[in-house]
């Protein structure tokens, strides 16, 4: 019996297996990120529009924590995303395909008193966290380096959730709850 090895390339100190591509994730990965990776957007764009229409009581404060919310929204999104693409699948943003796709419920229209709209973004901050926990362990049998980003999103959205709802003494509220 013959066991063959890949012939290596050195260069510079380093052996490189010839042959050597990555891991390439599977469409069910894709998937599953693709999943988490809507909910960020959608939360990214909701949390924006109530720092825009916000008003009443704290409104300063709740108005400073929603950009919070947002720029901790984007910047997973992005992470995933580039994620995404070196798992060579190709991430989906587009507005058509966020609206279509997203778990989280639409925010209403209009001016929001502080109360509601600290009590809507948590809600939603919780309902992106509970996608990102739902194919968490798919993800992490697939590719644990990108089960280690769900991780961070988790306990990133988790924490602007409690934050907001602290706000609002709304800390127990259910998705259910706000509309």
């Amino acid at each position: 019996m013959t066991i063959t090895t890949p012939t290596s390339t050195h260069t510079g100190g380093r052996t490189l297996a010839a042959g050597a591509t990555g891991f390439t994730g599977s469409p069910r990965l894709a998937a599953n990120l693709q999943a988490v990776l809507v909910d960020l957007i959608e939360l990214h764009l909701v949390a924006k529009q109530a720092h825009w229409n916000v008003v009443g009581p704290n409104f300063r404060g709740l108005h400073l924590l929603l950009d919070e919310v947002v720029d901790a929204a984007r910047e997973a999104a992005d992470t995933l995303a580039e994620r995404m693409r070196a798992l060579g699948s190709t991430p989906d943003g587009r507005s058509d395909t966020v609206a279509s796709t997203t778990s989280l419920p639409a925010l209403p229209a209009g001016e929001l008193s502080t109360a509601t709209a600290a009590a809507a973004v948590a809600v939603r901050l919780r309902t992106a966290a509970s996608t990102a926990r739902a194919v968490h362990d798919q993800v992490d049998a697939e590719d644990p380096s990108s089960a280690d980003l769900l991780h961070a999103v988790i306990g990133t959205l988790e924490k602007q959730a409690w934050m907001l709802a602290a706000e609002t003494g709304a800390v127990g509220t259910s998705p259910d709850d706000v509309a």
